[in-house]
C-alpha cells in the first residue's frame, strides 16, 4: 500500500523547498547602518560552596523564568558502547527516587512549564509564579535519578530504529562516515554508534555516567527572567546546596589532521539517482574569538544560509544542480570543522564537485566586494538580534563569558566587533580556514554512475555506511547480492501477501481511510488517503488550512491538483502508474496492468537484507524491496521529477498493525531531497462504504 509516499514528493517539496525563493528579493541589498547596541542584562553571580556557579540576568520583560544548568567537561570516548551518553541523558529524566516518569511530565505540564535533559546539560522554564515547583522537580531530576531496565530498553530500542532509518538516508551516511573520517573512530567526534554498540549499554554505564559528570563542581546554572538575585539565591541554595562536588576526568585527545591531499570517497547506494557530497576537513578554530568572527562571516559569505551567499548562487541559481549548496566553519575548543554540502543528481555530480572547488578557490583568492561584506554582515546582525529573544541565548552568554573567561561586554559587543571585520581579514581567514587542496569529498551515491567522472578530482576511496575502508565493486558488477536460486518475484510478492494476512483476507477488503500527521519545517501536515477497490483513490495533503496537494483517479484517469489551482490530468501509461503507486494492494494489479516485475538481487534496508523487486511499466521503474526473513514490504524507491531534475524518492514502511485480519504500515518515512520525513498513522478504518462520487475525475 503505497498511499501518502508520492504525492508528497510533489506537494511537501512544494512547500518545504520553496519558501525562501517566494520570500527573498535578492537583488536588493541591505540597507548601510551602523552596528546597533546590543543591550544584554548584566549578570549578577555567586558561587555555592559545593563550587556551583550561579549566574542571574534578570529580565522582567515577560512573567518567566527560565535555568539553564550546564555541565562543563571534555567531550567522553565512549568506545565499544558508543552512544550510552546521549542515552543516559535522557534516561535521567524518566524517573526520581520519589517520582516516575509520568509524574514527572505531570508536574511539568500542570504548570504550563517545560523541562528537557541532555548529554551537557538541563533546561527548564516556567512562569514566576511556578518558579519554586519548577526548580523542585528540576532539582529532583538531578539528584535523585532512579535509573531502571524497563525505560532502558525503551530507550535502547528508540536509538536503534533511529539508526537503521539512518542507513538508507543519503545526508546521514555522509554525515556519519565524514565525521569518521575527518576525527577518526577514536576520537569523541568521530567514533561511530550502531546497534551492536547500543546493545552493549547497560545501567552501571548510565549510572557511572551520571555519578561522574553530574557534579555542580563542574557545573554553570544560569537564571534568567523576570526574578532578582535576592530572589534566586535562597532557591538555588535550597535545592542544590547539598549536592556533592566529585573528581571529574580531563582526557586529552590528539588533534585530527587532514589528509596529505584531496581524497575521493565514494559510498555507494545503487538505487540513488542523487549524490550527496559533502567537502570537509579539520579546521583550529577557537570558539569566542576575533578569529571565530572573522570565519563566521566568511563561511556566511561563501555558502551561509542566505540566498545570496556565493554556493547557493552558483551551484542552484546559476547552474539549477541542487535544491541548495551551502557551507559550515564550526568553532570547537578541541577541534573545529569546515565542511560545504549539497545534494545533486547524478548526471551532475562531478560538474557540482567543480564548481563546489571552484567556489573554494575563488574565496581564498579574491577578496569580497565591500558591498558582499556589508550585505553579509547586516543580515548577520538581524539573525544575532533575532536570537536575543530567546531566554537560553541570554543564558548561553552568561555561562560561555565564564567558561570562556571573556570580557564581561564581549556580548554587548558582538555586533560591533562583526562590523568592524575587513575584506582582507575574510581574505585571510578564508586561507587558513578552507582548504580544497587537503579535504576529503565524501559522495554518497551509485558509484556506477558518478564515480569515474570523479577521478579528476582525486584518488578515489570506497567505504561503507559504517566508515570502514572496502573494495571498489569491478567493473560492471551488481551492487546487489546475488538471491537463492530458482526464487522469481512472484514469489517474492506471494509471500508479502502471506505475510499481511492472506489472498482470502484481503479480498474481504473493500475501502480504506487513513489518516497521517508528519511536520515539515516546523509546519503540522495532515494527509488523508481513500482508497476503494482495486483502483480508485484520492489523496489529500492539507497545510496552514488549505489543500497543498490532492490526487483523485476514478480507476481510469488519474488528476492532480496543487494549492495554486493548478491541475493536471493523466491517461494512459502514466495513469497507470499514478493507480499502482496508490492502490491498496498495488501486487494484485501487476499482470492486469501489464506491469512486468524482476528480481534484481537484495540489498541492506536499515540493516537487514530485503529483496529488490524492480516494476517496470512502459518506460517507468517502481523499486520495491521485501525483508527476506518476515516477507513485509519495507521501502520502495520511484523516481521523481523535481525542480532540479529527476531524484529518488524513498519511502520506508514500518510498525506494521492489523485490521480486520489484514496488516497495514502505521508510520512512512520519507526522503525528499535534503528532507526526512515521519508520517505517523493517527487512524486507519476499512470497508466503510465510500462513495464512487468521491473518486469523479473531471
Amino acid at each position: 500500500m503505497m498511499k501518502a509516499k508520492y504525492i508528497l514528493a510533489a506537494g511537501l517539496m512544494a512547500l518545504g523547498l520553496s519558501t525562501q525563493a517566494q520570500t527573498l528579493d535578492r537583488t536588493k541589498l541591505p540597507v548601510d547602518a551602523p552596528a546597533p547596541a546590543i543591550k544584554i542584562g548584566k549578570p549578577v553571580s555567586f558561587t555555592l560552596a559545593n563550587g556551583l556557579k550561579v549566574f542571574v540576568v534578570q529580565n522582567n520583560k515577560l512573567p518567566r523564568v527560565a535555568f539553564s544548568l550546564l555541565f562543563d567537561y571534555l567531550p567522553i570516548r565512549e568506545g565499544e558502547k558508543a552512544g550510552y551518553v546521549s542515552i543516559a541523558s535522557q534516561l535521567i529524566k524518566t524517573g526520581t527516587k520519589t517520582r516516575t516518569k509520568d509524574q514527572i511530565d505531570e508536574a511539568v505540564d500542570f504548570i504550563g512549564g517545560s523541562l528537557n535533559t541532555t548529554p551537557t546539560g538541563v533546561y527548564a522554564m516556567s512562569l514566576k509564579k511556578h518558579t519554586p515547583k519548577m526548580l523542585e522537580v528540576m532539582s529532583d531530576v538531578v539528584l535523585n535519578p532512579k535509573f531502571t531496565q524497563e525505560e532502558l530498553d525503551k530507550l535502547k530500542k528508540q536509538t536503534k530504529s533511529g539508526l537503521a532509518s539512518q542507513k538508507d538516508n543519503p545526508a546521514a551516511i555522509a554525515t556519519r562516515v565524514s565525521s569518521i573520517l575527518v576525527y577518526g573512530k577514536d576520537h569523541p567526534y568521530g567514533e561511530p554508534d550502531s546497534e551492536e554498540t547500543v546493545d552493549r549499554i547497560t545501567l552501571d554505564d548510565c549510572r557511572k555516567f551520571y555519578e561522574t559528570y553530574y557534579r555542580p563542581n563542574i557545573g554553570y546554572l544560569a537564571v534568567v527572567g523576570d526574578i532578582t538575585p535576592e530572589e534566586a539565591r535562597p532557591m538555588v541554595e535550597k535545592y542544590f546546596g547539598k549536592w556533592q562536588p566529585g573528581e571529574v576526568p580531563k582526557p586529552t585527545y590528539e588533534m585530527p589532521k587532514p589528509p596529505a591531499k584531496t581524497t575521493i570517497v565514494m559510498v555507494d547506494k545503487p538505487s540513488s539517482v542523487q549524490s550527496m557530497v559533502y567537502i570537509t576537513h579539520p579546521v583550529q578554530l577557537k570558539p569566542y574569538t576575533t578569529e571565530s568572527i572573522q570565519a563566521s562571516l566568511t563561511n556566511d559569505i561563501l555558502g551561509g544560509s542566505g540566498g545570496n551567499a556565493r554556493l547557493f548562487n552558483n551551484l542552484r541559481e546559476k547552474h539549477g544542480y541542487t535544491y541548495g549548496a551551502y557551507s559550515t566553519l564550526t568553532s570547537d575548543r578541541l577541534v573545529g570543522r569546515f565542511r560545504a554540502n549539497a545534494s545533486v543528481r547524478n548526471a551532475v555530480t562531478d560538474s557540482a564537485v567543480g564548481e563546489f572547488i571552484n567556489e573554494l578557490k575563488s574565496i581564498r583568492s579574491s577578496k569580497p566586494s565591500a558591498e558582499e561584506l556589508k550585505s553579509t554582515k547586516n543580515t548577520f546582525a538581524g539573525n544575532f538580534i533575532f536570537t536575543l529573544e530567546d531566554p537560553e541565548t541570554i543564558a548561553d552568554f552568561a555561562i560561555n563569558t565564564a567558561r570562556y573567561h571573556l570580557p564581561e561586554d564581549f556580548f554587548s559587543n558582538y555586533l560591533k566587533n562583526v562590523d568592524a571585520v575587513t575584506v582582507d581579514q575574510v581574505e585571510a581567514s578564508a586561507n587558513k580556514l578552507i582548504d580544497p587542496e587537503h579535504a576529503y569529498i565524501v559522495v554518497v551515491g551509485k558509484a556506477s554512475e558518478v564515480a569515474d567522472k570523479l577521478k579528476r578530482f582525486g584518488d578515489i576511496v570506497y567505504y561503507d555506511l559504517n566508515g570502514n575502508k572496502v573494495e571498489a565493486p569491478a567493473p560492471g558488477k551488481l551492487t546487489t547480492s546475488a538471491v537463492p536460486a530458482g526464487l522469481s518475484a512472484d514469489q517474492v510478492i506471494n509471500k508479502y501477501l502471506t505475510a499481511i494476512g492472506g489472498k482470502d483476507a484481503i479480498a474481504k477488503i473493500t475501502d480504506v481511510t487513513q489518516k497521517m500527521t508528519t511536520e515539515v519545517q516546523g509546519t503540522k501536515v495532515d494527509i488523508e488517503s481513500k482508497q476503494k477497490g482495486m483502483t480508485k483513490f484520492k489523496l489529500s495533503v492539507m497545510a496552514m488550512g488549505q489543500v497543498v496537494q490532492k490526487v483523485t483517479s476514478d480507476g481510469v484517469k488519474v488528476k492532480e491538483e496543487g494549492g495554486g489551482g493548478q491541475s493536471r490530468a493523466s491517461v494512459d501509461d502514466e495513469a497507470k502508474i499514478e493507480i499502482l503507486k496508490n492502490a491498496i494492494f498495488p501486487e494484485l494489479l501487476f499482470a492486469t496492468m501489464g506491469a512486468k516485475t524482476a528480481l534484481v538481487g537484495t540489498e541492506k534496508i536499515n540493516g537487514k537484507d530485503a529483496y529488490k523487486v524492480d516494476v517496470t511499466l512502459g518506460k517507468k521503474t517502481i523499486s520495491e524491496f521485501y525483508d527476506v526473513e518476515t516477507g513485509l514490504k519495507v521501502q520502495y524507491t520511484a523516481i521523481e521529477q523535481g525542480p532540479q531534475g529527476e531524484m529518488a524518492v524513498n519511502t520506508g514502511l514500518s510498525n506494521y498493525k492489523e485490521v480486520n485480519g489484514v496488516k497495514f504500515p502505521n508510520t512512512l518515512t520519507q526522503n525528499l531531497g535534503p528532507m526526512t520525513m515521519k508520517m505517523e498513522t493517527q487512524s486507519l478504518v476499512v470497508n466503510t462504504g465510500l462513495d464512487d462520487k468521491e473518486f469523479t475525475v473531471q
